[in-house]
């Protein structure tokens, strides 16, 4: 009995993984106002019904790890070890995922590139950050023992994202990962 649930719900993230690959293919190649939802679906293999199922809009297509990333974020600063900064923990969780990504530097930065010239995206990834910083800033007053976080915290937490979008543009995004967390430790004490 236990054994399917599983089964149905890693079936269900094979789909939804297979949907925004075929659409990320498709809007890379083509721009993301010159591809139907029909054509990702096709291109899926699974109805035009099963891509809204899984996703409630057309951008939500590009940012499928969403809800992954955000969580791997305050995780990051919830449970990092003891003696570690949140900002070390930051800095160490950033690195982790350029190691990860290695090869794929060209991809991301034609996906970043997708984003920016696509008015729809650079929305949708506006408020998809907000969520990320409110969610940080709350993981950081939380850490503190404080039920909502203060200016201070919000601040950092948005800057500490800014570092993402300044290592996609980099041609050297280690290099700029470590320039911008050596700013944040000597621009911000935690307390």
């Amino acid at each position: 009995m236990d054994a399917q649930p599983g089964r149905r719900e890693r079936k269900k993230a094979a789909t939804r993984k297979a949907i925004s690959n075929a659409a990320t293919e498709l809007f890379l190649e083509r721009g993301f106002d010159n591809v139907s939802i029909r054509e990702i679906a096709d291109k899926a293999d699974v109805s035009p019904t099963t891509v809204f199922a899984h996703f409630p809009q057309k951008e939500a297509l590009v940012f499928d790890e969403d809800d992954e990333q955000r969580d791997e974020l305050v995780a990051a600063v919830r449970d990092r070890a003891e003696g570690t900064s949140i900002l070390q923990a930051l800095h160490a969780h950033y690195r982790a995922g350029l190691l990860e990504h290695g090869d794929r530097d060209d991809q991301v930065k034609r996906f970043w590139a997708l984003v920016d010239s696509t008015p729809a995206l650079s929305e949708y990834a506006q408020r998809m950050w907000i969520r990320y910083e409110d969610a940080l800033a709350q993981a950081i007053a939380d850490d503190r023992g404080i039920p909502e976080p203060t200016d201070e915290q919000r601040a950092f937490s948005r800057f500490a994202l800014q570092v993402q979008n300044l290592i996609a543009e980099s041609p050297r995004p280690f290099d700029m990962l470590d320039a911008s967390f050596a700013i944040l430790e000597r621009g911000w004490l935690e307390r």
